[in-house]
């Protein structure tokens, strides 16, 4: 093995020292990057195309190629593409981005057809008009005349289409979702994926670490039980034997990492370990000195399997002495000596260890203590133990003290996780303590109330809750679990990817539970990446757990996810505003220019009228909706849900609403607005003729109304105070004060261009007295019960029709297009045949068994569903190793697998059990029966 790692390389485990030789580009990694060099770009133009096969897009590719070779077998090799899941580049979008595009889609569809319809009543209206009623004959010198009237028609169809078309909903997405992560990260949240700050505002659910998330984790030791008792505070070194003393401070010192300072720097459970020393009037540092880092003979460093720590060193008399330290449960359980009053070793029995737990373990976790059990054990020189049989190292041990220590609950997280309980999100503690301490801890924050039906457990019963006979989860005895779980103690990092996948996977309830998950350590990698959104720890969280997650807490504080939340309902609510502002407009500008086409042949807004309606409605108004700062009224509310309609009844009360009064207000000054301003008519005009006032009044109150319905549009949940809090968004002040001032500009000096007309005082009043109608009118809608309108309840739903793609409501789903399709089918049929070789090679096999008696039995059976388990991560130090077969009887497991026409298998996504075949392979096994130079080891190795 190299003594070089690779820049980027992760450490998973233990502890050393490293010498820098190079960074950036003179590393390997470096190097390569800058040999690469455009090449890397072709060659995701290349994958774009149509070879998303070739690589993983997990990065996994190499440590997945290594893996089947392990396989004994060409035909091994050839599963590879078989993982689709995790190699074709999911083509995912967000919710919002889903039901958007959806939307989308409809309205351009509905304005294309309008903008048809109009153009085609225009041009047979104008013909019928002039070729039939009139009778007149097509003139060649009347031809340029005749087209110029045909373009003003098609210009005036493509207007209709420019307003119809929400071409500025994807902007406001982008404008909100950036102004948001901005925002956000004053807030103490780094947002690594745009996506995930919109998902936020849908969680339902947060499984939440216990230490320094909920807890300051500045430990320390307030209680400890040493030479047979049990002291509340940190005693008098006078009141503690010597010898029993000696050990204690020795061990603390010795088995912990050297770069651990008492403050608060490295591992938090350490510092409060070295402060019990300092409590006890004694330093570790000139121990360290004594005995520094070099020459501890063995480590056993801490892991989440473990869940100890252990430290050997060389005596003088040649002897070893070995420290540990670890969970008070487990260290106490590979006791089977303790120090007595007077610092001298004494049998511990397993009823001393059961009143031990009972009389000082449960008493110190249920004043929500972490307890530290540390011991020793002593070993000859000659014969030296072997260090590699840890279980046997690990055992014998002689208990010095169990150590409870405490680590305050953060003062701001209560009232954050009472928010989110109001806000409609279940806070679920998932941490690796034990079971009294996580529930003292819970009670202090409030995730769980005495005398509420809530389920506290720890990681063995929620395993065996979960998990069958054979030892494989099961969805629908999750699915009994999860509803009432709130805290999860003593758990590994399976455990929460195992919760967090279940509680995503259920089906029990209406809406698709959305997920947020924390995490500091590198085994927090899976849940991480298996939630709808990750958060790791900044300060406390290890490189693979920042690379898993979406968001980064640079505070590592639970409060900083409530905000979080808010964010994510205000990106989802300033969407609904713009939508709400816009569909407004462009109900109103597209019925104005069809209906107005119709009747007088021109429509009343002109096509650069129009465009300038369009500016207003897309880029500047998603701008001002889309910057609205979140309030804390956002956090009294339930959660949308992946499944809810975009357009809220509320919302098409609103739009019907403010449509009808603008309609009326447009067609009234359409139709007898020179009658009442006593001015000329401006319908049927010339083809070139000047600008019209009364055209020019119709365009400026239509825009009036539409920044006074701006104002409006900031409520979208029935409020009536429209005005709350619009200082506080400077934009969107400025947006609607400039926009004013560029209309006047408009109207008074925009002549021909603008097809405007310049208007008086007296005119001026009268349009913004018909737009402020529009504040005056949103009281009145506001005021109409939406029970009373039970028509908008379908109108609500319409918009919302197939608006959340199929990718979206099951993420498990991807987008397949034909050609991948076609692959597809092309793997199956491979396989198929794959398959059949395989069961003539078994058969053949069969009944040459009797001539091969003495050779060895194949060691290894694999098949498609062990090899592809997991395919995102395989973490084999903390995932339990549950066989999918008893290899211990050979025969008739391979009876089993003959006979069996569906092999079970925990990966329920895999590609072959959807096809419904059976894609059993033995490599290993027909490797093993045929010698290598028969031709069915050829035919094999060609396969």
């Amino acid at each position: 093995i190299s003594v070089l790692p690779f820049s980027g390389t992760h450490v998973m485990e233990g502890s050393g020292r490293m010498v820098v030789t190079a960074v950036g580009v003179n590393s390997q990694t470096g190097i390569i990057f800058t040999l690469l060099g455009a090449g890397v770009e072709e060659e995701e133009k290349k994958e774009k195309k149509g070879m998303p096969l070739c690589k993983m897009q997990d990065g996994n590719m190499e440590s997945n190629q290594i893996k089947v070779k392990k396989q004994d077998g060409a035909a091994a090799m050839e599963m590879q593409p078989l993982k689709s899941k995790a190699s074709i580049p999911k083509k995912e979008k967000s919710v919002l981005q889903g039901k958007l595009t959806k939307l989308a889609v409809q309205i351009g569809k509905a304005g294309l057809l309008m903008s048809a319809i109009t153009v085609i009543i225009l041009v047979l209206n104008f013909a019928i008009e002039n070729f039939v009623i009139d009778k007149r004959p097509w003139l060649p010198e009347c031809t340029p005349i005749y087209i110029q009237y045909f373009v003003k028609f098609f210009i005036i169809g493509v207007t209709v289409l420019v307003v119809a078309v929400p071409e500025g909903l994807p902007l406001a997405v982008t404008i909100s979702l950036a102004y948001s992560v901005k925002k956000m990260m004053k807030d103490n949240n780094l947002v690594r994926h745009l996506d995930a700050c919109e998902t936020m505002g849908n969680a339902t659910a947060i499984c939440s670490d216990k230490t320094g998330t909920l807890t300051t984790n500045r430990m320390t030791a307030v209680q400890c039980y040493i030479g047979d008792v049990h002291y509340k505070e940190i005693p008098d070194p006078g009141a503690v034997p010597p010898k029993s003393l000696d050990l204690l401070v020795n061990s603390i010192s010795v088995n912990s990492a050297y770069t651990t300072k008492i403050l608060q720097v490295g591992n938090k459970t350490e510092c409060g370990l070295l402060g019990l020393v300092l409590d006890l009037k004694r330093d570790y540092q000139p121990i360290r000195n004594q005995i520094p880092e070099e020459k501890l003979y063995k480590v056993y460093t801490f892991n989440s399997v473990r869940k100890s720590m252990s430290t050997v060193i060389k005596l003088p008399d040649g002897s070893f002495r070995m420290y540990s330290k670890g969970a008070s449960e487990i260290i106490l359980k590979k006791c089977s000596h303790i120090l007595n009053e007077v610092g001298e070793p004494r049998v511990f029995r397993p009823r001393d260890k059961d009143e031990m737990v009972k009389k000082v373990i449960e008493p110190m976790a249920c004043d929500g203590l972490r307890t530290i059990c540390v011991a020793y054990r002593d070993f000859p020189a000659d014969p030296e133990p072997s260090w590699d049989d840890e279980n046997n190292i690990l055992s014998e041990l002689v208990a010095i003290t169990v150590v409870g220590i405490e680590d305050p609950v953060r003062p701001e997280v209560p009232d954050a996780i009472q928010k989110c309980q109001r806000a409609g999100i279940t806070v679920r503690m998932v941490t690796g303590d034990n079971i009294n301490t996580a529930r003292a801890i819970a009670i202090k924050c409030g995730i769980i109330h005495p005398g509420e039906d809530f389920l506290c457990i720890d990681g063995k019963e929620f395993n065996r809750r979960i998990r069958n006979e054979k030892g494989e989860v099961e969805q629908e005895r999750i699915d009994k679990v999860w509803p009432k779980l709130r805290v999860l103690a003593r758990s590994s990092p399976t455990d929460k990817h195992t919760l967090v996948k279940g509680i995503i996977d259920s089906t029990m309830v209406d809406q698709r539970q959305v997920v947020a998950v924390t995490g500091d350590g590198t085994n927090d990698g899976p849940a991480l990446k298996k939630a709808d959104v990750g958060f790791a720890m900044g300060i406390a969280g290890t490189d693979v757990a920042k690379e898993a997650s979406d968001i980064i807490l640079t505070d590592d504080n639970f409060s900083s996810i409530v905000k979080a939340v808010m964010w994510g309902r205000n990106v989802y609510d300033s969407i609904s505003k713009f939508l709400q502002f816009q569909l407004t407009v462009n109900v109103v500008a597209v019925i104005v220019a069809f209906t107005g086409a119709c009747i007088t042949q021109d429509s009343p807004l002109k096509a650069v009228q129009m465009l300038w309606v369009n500016l207003i409605m897309d880029t500047f108004a998603s701008l001002a909706l889309a910057t609205e700062p979140p309030t804390e009224s956002l956090l009294k509310r339930k959660p949308y849900g992946r499944n809810k309609p975009l357009i809220s009844s509320t919302m098409t009360k609103n739009i019907f609403g403010h449509g009808v009064y603008q309609l009326v207000i447009i067609f009234t000054l359409l139709f007898v607005g020179e009658k009442i301003f006593d001015i000329d008519s401006g319908r049927n005009a010339p083809l070139h003729s000047p600008p019209s006032e009364h055209y020019t009044i119709i365009f400026n109150t239509f825009v009036m109304m539409q920044l006074f319905n701006e104002i409006n549009a900031r409520k979208i949940h029935g409020e009536r105070n429209v005005f709350e809090g619009i200082f506080r968004n400077p934009i969107f002040c400025s947006i609607v004060f400039g926009t004013f001032a560029v209309q006047i500009v408009i109207v008074q000096f925009g002549g021909k261009p603008f097809s405007c007309h310049p208007l008086d005082i007296e005119k001026w009043m009268w349009c913004v007295f018909l737009g402020i109608g529009e504040l005056i009118w949103g009281q009145v809608i506001a005021t109409i019960p939406n029970s009373r309108l039970r028509f908008l309840r379908g109108a609500g739903q319409l918009s919302q029709k197939d608006e959340l793609p199929e990718e979206d409501v099951n993420e498990e789903n991807e987008e397949i297009d034909h050609a991948e399709r076609e692959l597809r089918r092309g793997q199956i049929l491979w396989f198929r045949g794959l398959n059949r070789i395989q069961t003539q090679i078994r058969v053949v096999n069969a009944f040459r068994s009797s001539l091969y008696e003495g050779l060895e039995k194949p060691d290894s059976r694999t098949s498609i569903h062990n090899f592809m388990t997991h395919p995102e991560f395989r973490i084999e130090d903390s995932t339990p190793n549950i066989p999918l077969i008893d290899d211990t009887d050979e025969e008739s497991a391979r009876r089993r697998r003959k006979y069996s026409s569906q092999p079970s298998s925990p990966n329920k996504n895999n590609n072959a059990i959807d096809s419904g075949i059976n894609l059993t392979i033995d490599t290993s096994k027909s490797a093993a029966s045929s010698s290598p130079a028969s031709p069915l080891h050829s035919l094999e190795t060609s396969l």
